[in-house]
């Protein structure tokens, strides 16, 4: 019953619900409320030029109240966000590290802290507050991000935020997309046109109004380039629609739908030698990614009275994801072979992701004393199934092609279940001190079964029936004290959790050995810092961190006769160091210009990420984790006048490991080795004509430089894979 409902979705639309008693609340960001009821969407930022500001207190049903925490507005952002180019939008989140393997914007890699980058599966990755990854569990790599344009906002949550959200040690990334909640007419359209180099061309259009009780906003963006390397084109198709429902002021009923179709040629990865040849060459013509997402969801909001509020979600991510390609080293040629003057036959992998939930919040004020105190309570339901097919032998052809040649040796099904209630509440001691404990109780179930291969005499080999059932109570407690009305001490640790993975639980019983006791990785962050705004030409957020993380999974070798490979816990890593950010606006701190505007702005982060000294894995002990950059740095520089905005910007990434034993020359097939620190410049300009009309202008890496930020052993590569080179976009929008 419960998945009848939520498919029932597929064809509605909708979003958050607003009164318009709260439209009134919040309207000018320039300085951060104490406390505040925000609704869920609200078009923060109109009448700022500051694309980065702190989360007020509370946010529909969220507490943010001593977390470290960022909010990214981009109608506010001086880059290209037509491509999702995470390192000029996330310039001003200080420590985070960004995998720019994949120029399209396709897949987006993000982490911070000594995680890794991989499809930001560090992160709980959400849309409009619910779950989008293939399976937040099992499987959380988000292999469908929304495209950028369609976003109003992002929010980002580290440390505690993961008594409210849930799995994983990074904390949560939101991309709140647009309603058009502004438009208070029966229609208006709106259009970015875009262009540029290596054939890009992005066409977005987008619909909405209101009439009565019924509030609607939909839109559709197609995006397609050539790509900067040789045998990297793409296309992009994504369409969404939200309608909204008010029965009375108080009550409201949303529904919405997003899907998405994303074809990309996979150019591999290139040797250090080809790639300080020449870094836009390709090995690999053949190699195709394809995913299908579709994302419905109904939202029902509930205004009880002025101090009470509930929200339910149903939500559902049916997605499908196609790899082929010829997976050989980058040293093995993909040639025609000369025995049957063709090329070698693909491999094919399909997987299928049906995954269904439910979260229901209510936030409420209460009177104790004389302070108003807030409580937050909710409960999660949720299964996930996945069913995977691998090693395909696909055809000899160099388009897109799923056909198959037998069957696929591999046919796997994994489910995760997932049951949780959390609490969290603001005890106000004072005007000036907050108190912000939580607890989160969880129950995990996950399981695999099916083939995972044949022998050699043809026999089917099935996978050993592993069944994972466990539950836990996690606690955390924040805390924010005001020094001033804008500026304030804050202070959090909380305990975090990753779930096992759908990969340890993959084993061949030939070779490998799953533990028996396999455990969850567990562990805590905490959070020291200080933040604020001092009136409106300074704001600044700058904390130090410690993140423990315990029980990591990985593989070592058992000796014995015969020997084999035990999957399990071989022990813990630690994650410390500073996180830094300011903006300064110099022209409003001095002058009483207002057509005129001048900003400076810096973030760095600084992490020092080992593996502990006793771990099983011998090999690790004390040393650097991999993709853990030790010193990341992006500043820049925004100067305006009147209706034109100019921004330069500067990202430096120190170098890094690509693996846990530190190697440092580069494996002859590029796998291994170390991966260079780097410097990209960009450049931005945005001119708006009217309120209705501007045209936007960048260039993306201006002095052509050659890095990149990462290694594959696999799938997109093997090899390293180069970041792009200078390029170019222009933009024109408009609004009627």
């Amino acid at each position: 019953m419960f998945r009848r409902l939520l498919l029932i979705t597929t064809g509605i639309v909708s979003q958050f619900f607003i009164s318009a008693q709260e439209k009134q609340i919040f309207h000018d960001d320039s300085t951060k409320p104490t406390h505040k009821y925000l609704p869920d969407i609200t078009v923060v930022g109109r009448y700022s030029k500051s694309d980065y500001q702190q989360m007020p207190e509370v946010v529909g049903t969220s507490i943010y109240a001593g977390k470290k925490n960022a909010l990214i507005v981009l109608d506010n952002v001086q880059g290209n966000v037509v491509t999702n180019t995470m390192r000029q939008v996330m310039a001003k989140v200080p420590g985070i590290h960004i995998w720019e393997s994949d120029p399209s914007g396709i897949q987006i890699g993000i982490a911070a802290r000594g995680l890794s980058p991989n499809r930001s599966f560090e992160f709980n990755v959400r849309q409009n507050g619910y779950d989008i990854a293939a399976d937040p569990f099992g499987y959380p790599e988000a292999y469908y991000n929304p495209q950028l344009q369609a976003v109003q906002r992002i929010e980002i949550v580290r440390g505690q935020g993961s008594l409210q959200y849930g799995p994983q040690f990074g904390g949560l990334v939101n991309y709140i997309l647009r309603n058009g909640s502004e438009i208070n007419k029966p229609l208006e359209f709106e259009t970015q046109q875009t262009t540029g180099s290596n054939g890009l061309f992005n066409s977005y259009n987008a619909l909405g109004g209101k009439k009565g009780k019924v509030h609607y906003y939909t839109f559709f963006d197609h995006r397609n380039a050539d790509g900067w390397r040789q045998n990297s084109r793409y296309f992009t198709n994504s369409g969404y629609g939200t309608v909204t429902y008010y029965f009375t002021p108080k009550i409201s009923l949303t529904a919405e739908v997003m899907r998405s179709q994303i074809r990309s040629q996979q150019p591999g990865g290139l040797t250090d030698i080809q790639l300080e040849k020449n870094a836009q060459q390709s090995l690999r013509s053949r190699n195709w990614f394809d995913i299908t997402w579709t994302t419905p969801a109904v939202i029902l909001n509930y205004m009880l009275n002025e101090k009470t509020k509930w929200n339910t979600k149903l939500f559902a991510t049916l997605g499908d994801r196609s790899s082929l390609g010829f997976l050989q080293s980058i040293t093995v040629k993909d040639s025609i072979n000369t025995s049957t003057l063709e090329y070698n036959n693909r491999t094919l992998q399909v997987d299928q992701y049906r995954n269904y939930g439910l979260e229901s919040r209510i936030i409420t004020d209460y009177l104790l004393g004389k302070m108003d105190n807030t409580l937050s309570a909710g409960i999660r339901l949720y299964t996930g199934t996945t069913n995977r097919k691998a090693d395909g032998k696909g055809t000899t052809g160099t388009g897109y092609d799923v056909a198959i040649i037998g069957n696929y040796p591999r046919d796997i099904e994994f489910t995760s279940g997932n049951a949780a209630v959390f609490i969290e509440n603001i005890f106000r001691i004072s005007d000036k001190l907050l108190i912000v404990p939580g607890v989160r109780y969880e129950w995990l179930k996950g399981a695999a079964s099916g083939r995972n291969g044949y022998t050699s005499s043809g026999a089917e080999i099935f996978l050993q029936e592993i069944t994972r059932s466990r539950s836990f109570l996690l606690a955390g407690i924040g805390a924010e004290y005001h020094i001033t009305k804008g500026t304030e001490f804050y202070a959090n640790i909380s305990q975090a959790y990753r779930p096992i993975q759908f990969a340890n639980l993959q084993a061949p019983p030939t070779t490998d050995i799953v533990d028996n006791d396999l455990k969850d990785s567990k562990g805590y962050n905490a959070d020291l810092g200080y933040r604020g705004k001092i009136k409106d030409f300074l704001q600044f957020d700058v904390s130090g961190y410690y993140l423990q993380y315990n029980n990591r999974i990985g593989t070592i070798t058992v000796s014995g006769s015969p020997s084999y490979r035990l999957i399990t816990n071989v022990g813990n890593s630690a994650s410390k160091g500073f996180e830094g950010y300011a903006e300064f606006n110099p022209w409003r701190a001095f002058t009483k210009n207002k057509n005129a505007d001048l900003i400076i702005f810096g973030s760095y982060g600084y992490t020092n990420a080992k593996y502990g000294s006793d771990n099983k894995d011998a090999a690790t002990n004390g040393k650097r984790i991999e993709n853990a950059p030790i010193n990341i740095f992006r500043g820049g520089l925004t100067a305006g006048y009147k209706a034109f905005l100019v921004t330069g910007q500067l990202s430096r990434v120190g170098e890094t490991f690509s693996d846990a034993n530190n190697t440092l020359a580069p494996s002859a097939n590029g796998n291994n080795g170390l991966i260079p620190a780097y410097t990209v410049i960009d450049l931005t300009a945005t001119y708006k004509f009217s309120k209705g009309l501007n045209i936007k202008a960048g260039i993306n890496n201006l002095f052509d430089e050659r890095y990149f930020t990462r290694r594959a052993g696999g799938y997109p590569g093997p090899g390293a894979l180069p970041g792009d080179g200078r390029t170019f976009f222009v933009s024109v929008g408009a609004k009627f």
